[in-house]
C-alpha cells in the first residue's frame, strides 16, 4: 500500500465514521425530542425504537462492506 493510497483509506474510513455519526446523531435526535414515537409498531409488531436499533446495526455493516469494497478497488 502505498502511502497516498493509505491516506485516501483514512479519508474514506473518517468520511464514513461521520456518516455514521450523522446516523447515530439523528437516532438519539429521536429519542430526545419526540420518544413517544418509539413506540409505535410500524413493522408488525416490533417497536420503532427495535427497528432504529437494528438499522444503525445493519448501517453498521452495510458502510463497512462499502469501505472494503472501495478499498479493495485501490489495492
Amino acid at each position: 500500500m502505498t502511502p497516498s493510497t493509505d491516506s485516501q483509506g483514512r479519508r474514506l474510513g473518517l468520511a464514513l465514521f461521520w456518516v455514521y455519526v450523522a446516523l447515530y446523531g439523528g437516532f438519539i435526535a429521536l429519542v430526545l425530542v419526540r420518544p413517544d414515537l418509539l413506540s409505535l409498531r410500524p413493522f408488525g409488531g416490533v417497536n420503532l425504537a427495535i427497528a432504529c436499533g437494528m438499522g444503525l446495526i445493519a448501517a453498521a455493516f452495510g458502510l463497512a462492506l462499502f469501505s472494503l469494497v472501495l478499498r479493495g478497488r485501490e489495492s
